[in-house]
Parts: structure tokens; C-alpha cells; sequence
């Protein structure tokens, strides 16, 4: 079976990561920072803004059964993409801003297309999500995998009626 992966920042990663995971064709998720500066970084420097780094969610995915474009739209679904570094309107910072990190040109394309596609149609041109080239990924702490899942809590701003 072909695998892609996709990484995706939307504010809080436990309730990203939990909504991810009830997509169907979605095969693993793994919350993590990327987007930042300091190499090895801990939840408590993210938190605190101290390395540049966004809480994210490593989606990996069966292209044969979850298109990389309906994991888009479940992304722009799951938070306020014209919240500058709040889209899921309960956290405030840098560690929580909106954005796609892509992993080649295909997905890169694909995230622009939607971006075009939804700003001018839904968001009136106000659109602050950021489209980024995939960078190293550091998996957060054990603690942090599944923590919806493993204590019923950390569900935040996600609909998760609407998967």
C-alpha cells in the first residue's frame, strides 16, 4: 500500500490530531512541532514561544481512500484560517498559528488551489494561513500522542460531529 503524508498546523495539536484520526483513510497521526528555529524543542519552550515552532499533526494517509485535497477541506473546516496565530480561538502565539507545511510541489499546488479557492468565496480575502515548505518534524512528547483519546479532554475548537 502507497502511504503520503501530509503536516498540518491549526492551533491546538490534541484536538487536530483527534479529528484526524476519525477520517477514514487516514492510517496514523503524530503531534509534533515543526516550522522553528531551535533544534530538540520541548513542549514547555513551544508553549512559551521560545522556538519558533507551531503545534502540528503528522497526518499519514492512503491516497487511495483520503485524497490530500479532502484533507484540506477537513483542515479549513477545523479552525479560523484568518485568526492570526489563534485559529482555534482559544490559544494565543505563534505555536498556534494556522498553516500547511507541504511536503513536494503536488501538495504545495493543491493547498494553493484551495486557499484561492476558499478566500475570495468564504473568508473575503482574509485568508493568514501560511504555506510552507515540510522542515524537520519533532514528535512531542509521548504524553501529548492520542490525548484526547486517553483522557477525554483537549478537544478545544473541533467539530467533531462534522467528520
Amino acid at each position: 500500500m502507497k502511504k503520503e503524508t501530509a503536516i498540518f498546523a491549526a492551533g491546538c495539536f490534541w484536538g487536530v490530531q483527534y479529528y484526524f484520526e476519525q477520517v477514514p483513510g487516514v492510517l496514523q497521526t503524530e503531534a509534533g512541532y515543526t516550522g522553528g528555529y531551535k533544534d530538540n524543542p520541548s513542549y514547555e519552550e513551544v508553549y512559551k514561544h521560545k522556538t519558533g515552532h507551531a503545534e502540528a499533526v503528522k497526518v499519514t494517509f492512503d491516497p487511495k481512500k483520503v485524497s490530500y485535497e479532502t484533507l484540506l477541506q477537513h483542515f479549513f473546516r477545523i479552525q479560523d484560517p484568518t485568526a492570526q496565530n489563534a485559529p482555534d480561538g482559544v490559544n494565543v502565539g505563534d505555536s498556534y498559528r494556522s498553516a500547511i507545511y507541504y511536503i513536494n510541489e503536488k501538495q504545495k499546488e493543491a493547498a494553493q488551489k484551495i486557499i484561492d479557492k476558499l478566500n475570495p468565496e468564504k473568508y473575503d480575502g482574509k485568508i493568514v494561513t501560511t504555506l510552507e515548505p515540510a522542515g524537520k518534524w519533532w514528535l512531542a512528547e509521548a504524553y501529548h500522542q492520542k490525548f484526547t483519546e486517553k483522557t477525554g479532554r483537549g478537544m478545544c475548537h473541533v467539530p467533531y460531529a462534522s467528520v
